[in-house]
């Protein structure tokens, strides 16, 4: 088994590092906030007290964090990963963060030595704690092949997207897509109750029809309607709202550098920036449903 150096020990981070130990692998743990690291040392990662320390000795090195700016901080400034880790250690960053950012880690890493690799994930804290994330992996083939080795206790798919950011860009677009194809789903199921649609009777409808999504299949924002849905429950966050709306924000900004109008992701930016100015940036995305029907079944009070 191997050493693994980990930075980044938040809602994602602690139970991915988590199977990871499950998997027989030291994991030395670093969080600027000292809770996190001793949430992780419960499920037997080593608590360290620097990025220097998490790096010291590490076969690889993960990092998973909130923004492009701390990824930049973590890996470029003086106390960090490129500063510390030895160039023999594969660095992957599986934090979501914008594209510029991405493209400009791979090429430092580069510049100073090392062998770096994007690594952003899809599935949430459900996917972190079961091992069942996808991965997005951006790199060489060589980098991508041995990453792979050492994602696989926190994967149900890995995916090599392509070379320097290709990881970042496939969350981002992915993301994007989702974001305005629940708005779809939200505007539809609010229409489909004031035409007096029973709410089951359309989802069945729907989805053997060309209406049919993932969020819709997943996501309907009715409580009852599938199991799997936040209404069921208050609308509690399975992907915040906050998350999609720095995710759509990513996108806007990708696109604004390659010379790209889209304008479906600004509606559905906006449109998430309103529950952001409401307070709700805590609750599930699927809660866009309250721009349309502000007593929509399912909504906290």
């Amino acid at each position: 088994m191997s050493t693994i150096g980990w930075i980044g020990l938040g809602n994602m981070g602690r139970p991915m590092t988590a199977n990871l130990v499950k998997a027989g692998h030291t994991v030395n743990g670093f969080d600027l906030v000292a809770i996190a690291v001793e949430e992780a040392a419960k499920h037997g990662v080593n608590p360290v007290k620097s990025a220097a320390e998490a790096v010291a000795g590490a076969d690889i090195v993960f990092t998973m964090l909130p923004k492009g700016e701390h990824a930049r901080a973590v890996y470029l400034e003086a106390d960090g990963v490129l500063a510390h880790a030895d160039t023999k250690t594969l660095l992957v960053d599986s934090s979501t963060i914008d594209f510029d950012s991405a493209r400009a880690l791979h090429a430092e890493a580069a510049d100073a030595g090392f062998r770096f690799v994007d690594g952003p994930v899809s599935g949430g804290v459900t996917g972190a704690e079961a091992g069942t994330l996808t991965f997005m992996l951006g790199g060489s083939d060589e980098d991508v092949a041995e990453a792979k080795t050492f994602i696989e206790p926190m994967a149900g798919n890995m995916f090599h997207a392509g070379g320097s950011a290709a990881g970042q860009a496939a969350k981002i677009v992915n993301n994007m897509m989702l974001s305005i194809s629940l708005q779809g789903v939200v505007e539809g199921a609010v229409l489909a109750d004031r035409f007096g649609l029973d709410p089951k009777a359309f989802y069945d409808i729907a989805t053997v029809s060309s209406g049919d999504s993932w969020p819709l299949r997943t996501w309907y924002p009715v409580p009852g309607v599938t199991e799997t849905a936040a209404s069921n429950n208050s609308f509690k966050p399975g992907f915040a709202t906050a998350l999609m709306h720095k995710d759509v924000g990513l996108a806007l900004a990708g696109a604004q550098t390659q010379g790209l109008d889209l304008p479906a992701a600004k509606l559905v930016h906006a449109q998430l920036q309103k529950l952001v100015d409401e307070g709700l940036e805590g609750l599930d995305t699927s809660a866009l449903i309250k721009n349309i029907d502000a007593r929509a079944p399912g909504l906290p009070e």
